[in-house]
């Protein structure tokens, strides 16, 4: 069974990002459950073959942490998350969380970044 994974899924970054309307628990709440529901249903994922997911959120969201969310939405607690503060830029977007998922995609497999709310606007070409 190894080596058939080994031969028919790779390890996978799949990007993304969304915004919350604002710096409250419930805000960032809403936009981080949309993002991961859309990360796992653009790409058709099982749960089991997520295996990471790294967040950051711009200075201005600081109300609660982004994998604590994640962490309890879409059975997803034996996920390795992991928040940090995304890097200052003064025209960043505002209320910014980004994500860089690790998965196991069949090779084949095309992969789709989503990219929401105003951070749609951050790769125009994945939108």
């Amino acid at each position: 069974m190894y080596e058939k994974m080994k031969d028919d899924y790779k390890i996978t970054f799949i990007r993304g990002a969304t915004t919350a309307s604002g710096n409250s628990v419930k805000e960032i709440e809403d936009a981080v459950v949309e993002l991961i529901d859309e990360l796992i249903s653009r790409n058709n994922l099982i749960k089991t073959n997520l295996l990471s997911i790294t967040f950051t959120a711009t200075k201005d969201l600081d109300a609660c942490f982004p994998a604590s969310i994640a962490r309890k939405c879409n059975g997803l607690d034996s996920v390795a998350f992991l928040d940090c503060q995304q890097m200052y830029v003064s025209d960043d977007v505002n209320f910014c969380i980004r994500i860089m998922a690790q998965v196991l995609l069949p090779s084949n497999k095309l992969v789709k970044h989503p990219y929401l709310r105003g951070a749609a606007k951050l790769r125009t070409d994945r939108c």
